[in-house]
């Protein structure tokens, strides 16, 4: 791994899992997107590690940041080790704050299924798909020593009544 790579060294073992990160303490930091694709990315990334650094924060997980997108602006947002703060970026996740996990071995290019099999599985189960946040744990330059390019899926998802009530209904009818 070069010295200028953020990619995380160590990362959770989450693949397949429903994890609630409801309570972590977090650092978001806003990014501008255009379209969904993060401007200067690898700049916030590192804006936001040098405000780590000035703040005396530890990660749980140096290095891994949940990156969502929108249309116009998305977030960068890294679990914190609980120690006080009064930066305006710091804060704590809401509770409950339910995430599937999906390990993808590829780039984003090739994620697009994955998200839509993450889905479809969310609402079969009568859970109402949420934000995305991508994970990127290798990066183009570290990619070949760490066995290829690997993104961690976390889809935050959130109980529906009206989805497990149809369900039920399916199942009834069949």
């Amino acid at each position: 791994m070069t010295p200028d790579c953020s990619c995380p060294a160590s990362y959770p073992a989450w693949h397949g899992q429903d994890i609630d990160l409801g309570g972590y303490r977090t650092h978001t930091l806003p990014i501008p997107t255009l379209m969904h694709m993060p401007l200067s990315y690898e700049i916030y990334l590192q804006r936001q590690q040098h405000a780590l650094e000035q703040l005396h924060l530890g990660e749980i997980w140096p290095g891994l940041a949940l990156t969502r997108t929108g249309f116009l602006r998305g977030s960068i947002t890294r679990l914190l080790e609980d120690a006080p703060s009064l930066s305006r970026h710091v804060g704590y996740l809401p509770r409950p704050f339910q995430v599937r996990a999906h390990l993808h071995q590829g780039n984003v290019g090739t994620i697009r299924q994955t998200v839509r099999d993450m889905q479809g599985l969310l609402l079969d189960t009568g859970c109402m798909p949420k934000e995305l946040y991508l994970c990127y744990l290798t990066c183009p330059r570290c990619a070949d020593a760490r066995g290829g390019e690997k993104i961690l899926l976390l889809r935050h998802w959130l109980r529906s009544e009206l989805l497990t009530k149809r369900r039920a209904a399916e199942a009834a009818r069949k």
